[in-house]
């Protein structure tokens, strides 16, 4: 028994030795030095990419952006400190792999001009070590051969020989350190005052008077929790007056909101996760007259969605409606899929109970609806459905990513017009109608997708398919551009500009135009004529190919063009014909 104890204890000691012999700590050398440091650097890159990159960026998947893991066998550790700190300067020298990004995903990283060299090292630290224990492959982005401009899916942009000349009007400053002011929106005050209100992503709506622009209500002094992606079109996306504005001093807005504790009005199954909440927000101003808001909020409508992606576009009250009419006081908002299908969840979208996609029409004056805040006023399509259990906001659904509402005044009445931006071919323009269904994620434009796929579009082949959905009134490839933007009908006194619809593409930042009289669904690209020179919009100013919006004053038929970039807002003061 004893010889057993003895022999226990030796084996005991025997183990004890080893476990410590292992934790002994191996003789510092060079590499295991630099290789400790290293692992120290991943660990706080890990926290710093969680806080800063993770929201649109995964190691070893596509999402809003490209995948990282991998991009460290592409670039040295110096272009990545120098691009992190700022993209756009990238995109503005011509570099072949930023354009192509910029292309492929339709936004602009933001700057983080702030982060030391150590910190974005960290950063560097933390995707090399993820690349390496993975083993991920580079990210690939075809420079050299960029599929999107192998097909024809439409008939190619011609240049037009008409010309625009644009006078600086007026700059809003950065509101922060960035040098990215992130406007997005112009509108006239309701009075017609000579006021102007241009928004910004930031969550600050500016008064501009005699080309001085002061903040009138800045939404991050009423929350904390805005949501702001420098490049992309996350914050506070639009806003519009009430159609009666001048008795009730009613201003809505729409932003997105970092996901909260608060309930929303849309919502989906909770094993599907809330990147962010999006909030149309009524303020009532207690004295028009005032240059600066003071007064009460009252949230009308909350918003889950699946990612940052395709939010809510767009506000806007039919500018022509008198007291009395079906559209007067009638609140209509663009709303994106949310990144459904991109994210894995197409069936959020293209249904009539889901908000994602849709052309919703509220009057928000009216509290008898089932969220108490608004009600749904008469004519819309679904209101008196019971079977499809559909939403009664819902006017037109089956929209990827619609942006501007405007309306196009014609002698049988009024069209809305609405772009709608595509995902892997087509850009395309809308007449919507009441209760229309144009498609999406079955189709983009004119052509199908596939159902098990959203990487390439297949050609319209079948005649069911034809009639089944809603064909745009014209279209474009991305041979020619790939971010469509929303524009306006002129009504001005430039005749040659007269019942032209005005749009643009911000990712190649680009002027289109296409004649609503007679047209023949060409789209035409409209140059810009400064001192006897026929330029392009962003080689008049290159900061409109990191992003530009349209604007237009319905009261003096004025259409503004809005740098996001540098805040600059230019206005059409001319046009005419190249002889």
């Amino acid at each position: 028994m004893k010889k057993r104890y003895i022999i226990f204890n030796l084996l005991l000691f025997a183990i004890s030795f080893t476990q410590a012999q292992d934790q002994i700590p191996p003789p510092v050398t060079s590499n295991n030095l630099k290789s400790a440091l290293e692992d120290k650097n991943a660990v706080s890159g890990e926290t710093y990419f969680r806080f800063n990159c993770a929201s649109c960026h995964s190691m070893e998947s596509t999402t809003i952006g490209p995948k990282l893991g991998g991009i460290t066998k592409i670039w040295t550790d110096e272009k990545l400190i120098e691009f992190i700190k700022n993209p756009a300067k990238f995109i503005e020298s011509g570099d072949q792999r930023a354009l192509a990004l910029a292309k492929k995903y339709k936004l602009i990283m933001p700057g983080f001009e702030g982060f030391k060299d150590s910190e974005i090292k960290s950063i560097i630290s933390y995707i090399k070590n993820e690349t390496q224990l993975k083993n991920i492959s580079p990210p690939e982005i075809d420079v050299e051969n960029d599929t999107s401009r192998k097909v024809r899916y439409a008939n190619p942009v011609k240049v037009s020989k008409l010309r625009v000349e644009l006078e600086d009007s007026f700059t809003i400053p950065s509101a922060t350190s960035s040098n990215s002011s992130e406007i997005n929106s112009l509108k006239p005050h309701p009075s017609n005052d000579g006021s102007l209100y241009v928004g910004s992503f930031r969550g600050i709506i500016y008064r501009v008077d005699n080309k001085e622009a002061i903040p009138f209500l800045d939404i991050n002094s009423f929350t904390n929790q805005l949501a702001l992606v420098q490049g992309s079109d996350i914050g506070l996306s639009s806003f519009a007056f009430h159609s009666d504005y001048l008795n009730n001093g009613l201003l809505y807005t729409a932003h997105a909101e970092k996901p909260q504790d608060i309930p929303a009005d849309y919502y989906y199954n909770d094993s599907i996760k809330v990147e962010v909440q999006w909030v149309i927000t009524e303020w009532k101003i207690k004295n028009i007259a005032d240059s600066h808001f003071s007064g009460e909020k009252r949230e009308l409508l909350r918003i889950n969605m699946p990612s940052y992606l395709n939010g809510v576009k767009d506000l806007a009250f039919y500018p022509k409606a008198k007291i009395g009419d079906p559209d007067f006081g009638i609140l209509y908002i663009s709303i994106g899929d949310g990144g459904a299908t991109v994210s894995g969840y197409p069936g959020l979208t293209h249904s009539v109970k889901s908000l994602l996609g849709t052309i919703i029409r509220i009057d928000p004056l009216v509290t008898d609806n089932s969220n108490g805040k608004y009600s749904i006023p008469k004519h819309n399509p679904f209101l008196d459905d019971w079977i499809l259990k559909a939403r009664k906001e819902i006017w037109a659904y089956g929209f990827h990513n619609p942006d501007k509402i405007s309306w196009q005044e014609t002698p049988r009445g009024a069209y809305m017009l609405i772009t709608d931006r595509g995902l892997e071919g087509i850009e395309e323009i809308n007449y919507v109608g009441r209760g229309q269904d144009f498609g999406w994620n079955v189709r983009e434009g004119r052509y199908v997708l596939p159902t098990n796929s959203t990487n390439y579009i297949l050609s319209l082949s079948e005649e069911r398919k034809v009639k089944l959905y809603n064909d745009p009134i014209s279209q474009y490839d991305h041979t020619d551009g790939n971010a469509i933007i929303g524009g306006y009908v002129y009504e001005g006194s430039h005749d040659l500009l007269k019942d032209k619809y005005l749009f643009g593409d911000s990712a190649t930042g680009r002027l289109f135009y296409l004649s609503l009289i007679n047209y023949d669904q060409t789209i035409y690209e409209l140059l810009i004529n400064e001192k006897g020179a026929s330029k392009r919009l962003k080689e008049f100013n290159p900061k409109f190919r990191l992003g530009f919006t349209i604007s237009y004053d319905s009261f003096n038929q004025n259409v503004y063009l809005l740098s996001r970039e540098d805040g600059k807002v230019y206005k059409i003061v001319n046009a005419n014909l190249e002889k």
